[in-house]
């Protein structure tokens, strides 16, 4: 079969692997669309993932495809059933599941290799974190799972209630999946975004107002003045992953709110905070890692329900042997004008509707 595999530092290679058999517990996927992603974009830029993977290792952790073979043992699952296999299963007997911490576990099993034309789903996956797709939801939004139910397990544990303003800074597929969901939820969402296909992509996904960066505005004051009496939002999500954001978004929530920490900075980066503001407004900063089965479940509901907008999420197609370009591409920012890239579908076949039972593409 072909994959791509990781090697080090932006350097992928799509190579002829062996197909994959499954082990008692386990199954192997056919994979019918895989999706790029802020993560894996980070693993190829820095060449490696302390927790998830070091090189050389295949690539990839966004799928969906078809049940090709089963391992002994397996009751649930049958050749050609169409299914989503989470990238990660918890043990559920550590000190951090305990405490329904899932995302936390101490054993923690991370599974890779989206980008292939076969992937072994681990026993603990199979059992834990795999799920039938209906027949009338295409892969590439199945597919979608992961990074949603990331999104979800943030969101909840923000606390948002229907009617709150939040402030969402940031507007790449997470940031973009964050302003969907509280809109869906009923939240007043304003989107901080530096350019104006961002902000047009934002209003579509549900942002009731958009701030556009821009040289000379003071980002802070302008976002606050949208929110009710300027006193600024229940709650912000920071969806950037710099110093700067980590500090707009202590400076743009309200007393008694709550700040998420989504977008997580490279190790050994430092922020400065206002200690009094923090401590006489009776603020909650909050940092949000990963997903749950539970999360999972939610984010695929929301996905097999129609009510996300999946389809708007997937902006591009391509083929399993253009990966290492599709990276590369990515790595530098496109000026095009028209919508903002999001996410990358990647089939192993030319044509991928035939991996789609009667479905309109």
């Amino acid at each position: 079969m072909r994959a791509v595999v990781l090697y080090g530092k932006e350097d992928l290679r799509v190579e002829a692997l062996p197909v994959p058999v499954p082990d008692a517990g386990e199954i192997v996927v056919r994979v019918g669309a895989a999706l790029t992603c802020g993560t894996d974009l980070k693993v190829f830029r820095r060449g490696y993932h302390a927790m998830m993977l070091k090189p050389p290792i295949a690539f990839g952790h966004e799928l969906a495809g078809t049940v090709h073979a089963i391992g002994s043992g397996v009751k649930n699952f049958k050749p050609d059933d169409r299914v989503v296999a989470l990238n990660s299963a918890p043990c559920d007997v550590c000190y951090f599941c305990r405490r329904d911490q899932q995302n936390l576990c101490e054993d923690l099993l991370f599974n890779n290799g989206a980008y292939a034309e076969y992937l072994r789903i681990p026993a603990r996956i199979v059992a834990k974190n795999t799920l039938f797709i209906p027949d009338d939801v295409r892969f590439e939004h199945a597919a979608l799972t992961e990074p949603l139910a990331c999104v979800v397990h943030g969101f909840e544990q923000s606390n948002a209630r229907r009617g709150d303003t939040m402030i969402v800074i940031g507007a790449g597929p997470i940031g973009l999946m964050f302003i969907h969901v509280a809109a869906l939820a009923g939240c007043h969402v304003i989107a901080v975004v530096k350019r104006k296909d961002q902000a047009v992509a934002a209003k579509g996904f549900g942002a009731a107002q958009t701030l556009q960066i821009s040289d000379g505005l003071d980002v802070v004051a302008a976002a606050r003045a949208l929110t009710p009496d300027q006193r600024g939002a229940d709650i912000v999500i920071e969806a950037v992953a710099t110093p700067l954001t980590w500090e707009w978004a202590v400076d743009m929530v309200r007393k008694g709110g709550t700040v998420n920490f989504f977008g997580g900075p490279p190790s050994g980066t430092r922020v400065t905070l206002d200690t009094n503001r923090l401590h006489y407004g009776d603020i909650t900063l909050k940092a949000t890692f990963h997903h749950t089965p539970a999360t999972c479940r939610t984010a695929f509901e929301l996905i097999t329900s129609g009510r996300l907008q999946s389809a708007d999420f997937i902006t591009s197609h391509a083929a399993l042997a253009d990966v290492p370009k599709v990276f590369a591409k990515m790595m530098v920012r496109s000026s095009k004008p028209g919508p903002p890239d999001i996410k990358t579908a990647i089939f192993t076949e030319t044509k991928p509707e035939i991996e789609l039972r009667g479905q309109n593409l």
